[in-house]
């Protein structure tokens, strides 16, 4: 399967706790809560039919990077995003001392 990025710049609101969010064509999760939406098959391709909340449950750190696990709360896909510098710092920390 083909696994090339599509850029969407999309405005939402999160649909965790409501905070409105201006993409820049790489957001895909809420810098607040860092919840996200299952919204693509392949990243940026808003093909999934889902479209359920997926929760943060971890972080991990490579190659000088951040990176968000969530897991889809209808189906449990999990999927990795990489964190943005504007992500909540606190919740970040939270998800890894978890």
């Amino acid at each position: 399967m083909k696994r090339n990025f599509i850029r969407n710049k999309e405005d939402f609101t999160c649909v965790n706790c409501g905070e409105r969010v201006e993409g820049n064509g790489y957001t895909n999760h809420c810098p607040k809560c860092l919840w996200s939406k299952h919204v693509d098959i392949l990243p940026g391709d808003r093909k999934s039919k889902c479209s359920s909340p997926m929760e943060p449950i971890a972080v991990s750190y490579e190659g000088y990077e951040f990176y968000i696990m969530h897991r889809c709360t209808a189906c449990n896909k999990i999927k990795r995003n990489r964190a943005s510098p504007k992500d909540n710092k606190d919740a970040l920390y939270s998800l890894v001392l978890s």
